[in-house]
């Protein structure tokens, strides 16, 4: 198995589960691999969801910022 890294993007992390989805329907690993290709795709997962929740809260803070109600904030007050 290839050596795993502690830390990715997010493209990067796609791409490595990407691979292990094409071994895995390919047939290629044996009982053990396939194990231990579940917990690294397991843990890639998790970090995709995390960081796509992140970035979507980021951005509803931004757009949240961005729509200022106050009077203050009209043109010409």
């Amino acid at each position: 198995m290839a050596t795993k890294k502690e830390t990715y993007t997010y493209s990067e992390a796609m791409k490595r589960l990407e691979v292990i989805v094409s071994k895995i329907e390919g047939n290629e690993l044996d009982i053990d691999e396939l194990g231990n290709y579940l917990k690294e795709a397991q843990k890639l997962i998790k970090f995709c969801k995390d960081k796509l929740y992140k970035t979507d809260q980021e951005i509803q803070r931004m757009l949240e910022e961005d729509v200022d109600p106050s009077p203050s904030s009209m043109p010409g007050k």
